[in-house]
């Protein structure tokens, strides 16, 4: 795994897998969803090994601490490498998680075209207006 001393941030999101693409971490940073040691940052940021970041993917947030750089973009586990999650922040996900799992999903029953029937009501409603 190739390291250096710096590295910028969109490009060391994209190489860690949080991002699929540069353009998607570039817009993430931009928008305030990603903090360098409790900072706002720019894309163009430089980062370095012991750094923290905190990654926010509603209704997630990721708080980690960088442990390598690398260049390329390589293979998940390979990704996982380059950083640590704190024990916390896996604690309030795995919370929230079971908590948007155990209520129940917002499900709306829609007929579709009215029938008969209700074309009808509609009309006769429409007509009293």
């Amino acid at each position: 795994m190739p390291s250096e001393e710096s590295q910028r941030l969109d490009k060391w999101l994209w190489a860690a897998r949080f991002y699929k693409t540069r353009g998607l971490a570039v817009e993430a940073i931009s928008g305030g969803k990603v903090h360098l040691n409790k900072n706002r940052v720019k894309p163009s940021r430089t980062i370095k090994p012991d750094d923290v970041l905190s990654i926010s993917k509603p209704p997630y947030e990721h708080i980690i601490t960088i442990l390598g750089l690398s260049k390329q973009r390589r293979p998940a586990p390979e990704a996982q490498q380059l950083y640590v999650e704190s024990e916390a922040s896996i604690e309030k996900r795995k919370k929230l998680h079971e908590e948007i799992k155990s209520q129940p999903l917002g499900f709306r029953y829609d007929k579709g075209r009215p029938n008969k029937r209700d074309r009808r009501h509609i009309i006769k409603f429409t007509r009293k207006s």
